[in-house]
């Protein structure tokens, strides 16, 4: 990336202790973003990938925040980032999760912890930072959608059906929130290599079908990939583009 393509505007990333959310908060601030990070847990990756961004000369606060225990957190955490970096110009909802089990057997616990992380959490915290972009006219929001939004993915029917919602909510905010001068789009990433899908890929039968499935590029992603993407949408270059969700899937779903 090259640093000042987001120089002077502040970006909020949901879930940004490990895997994605680290790679994307990295990404945004060598572009020159100052970085307002949640987390759930991980502290300690979170404070050492706060501390290599402020190295970049980049502000950077951070905040823990449990919204599948209480959504109202959202609020919270956007007046945290608000008061201690004076605004927000990015949103990243990068906090999910995806229980695994056959759909006979996943629990209601399981079904309500998903629903409350993928499509409560990034509602409400979507809601409370489209307040204030709202009130200034402008704004970028990034949502995490998936290939599994497209696609039937075995024994991860509620994951898919959240990230499935998560696309369609990106038409419906874009819709409403465009005339204030906001953008709301998102990604939806194939399998990526992060610790989350480490244990899945070492399995040699499994990875061999991944890549098969990814059709065009026959590899598995790499974090950057995603947040390069993410990047392009939270910049100038992007500013006719609403609504969408961009497959970074290697050509999965175009199969």
């Amino acid at each position: 990336m090259s640093e000042g393509g987001l120089s002077g505007r502040v970006a909020v990333v949901t879930g940004a202790g490990t895997g994605l959310g680290s790679a994307i908060a990295r990404a945004l601030a060598d572009a020159g973003a100052d970085l307002f990070l949640h987390y759930r847990t991980s502290a300690a990756s979170l404070e050492r990938l706060a501390d290599d961004c402020r190295a970049l000369g980049r502000r950077v606060d951070t905040m823990a925040a449990d919204f599948a225990e209480d959504p109202g957190l959202a609020a919270n955490v956007v007046d945290a980032a608000e008061e201690r970096l004076g605004r927000i110009d990015i949103l990243v909802n990068n906090a999910g999760l995806g229980p695994e089990n056959p759909a006979e057997v996943v629990t209601e616990a399981d079904f309500d912890l998903t629903c409350a992380v993928n499509l409560k959490g990034t509602f409400f915290v979507s809601q409370a930072v489209g307040k204030t972009m709202i009130a200034r006219r402008s704004g970028r929001i990034i949502n995490l959608s998936s290939q599994a939004g497209f696609v039937a993915l075995p024994g991860e029917s509620i994951y898919c059906m959240t990230k499935a919602a998560i696309a369609h909510l990106t038409k419906c905010l874009a819709v409403e929130w465009g005339p204030h001068g906001i953008t709301v789009n998102a990604v939806a990433p194939t399998f990526i290599l992060t610790p989350g899908t480490a244990p899945a890929l070492e399995n040699a039968a499994f990875k061999a079908d991944v890549i098969e499935r990814i059709a065009a590029l026959h590899r598995v992603g790499e974090p950057m990939d995603v947040a390069g993407a993410i990047v392009f949408l939270a910049s100038p270059a992007a500013s006719l583009i609403t609504g969408q969700t961009l497959l970074i899937d290697g050509g999965w779903t175009a199969r």
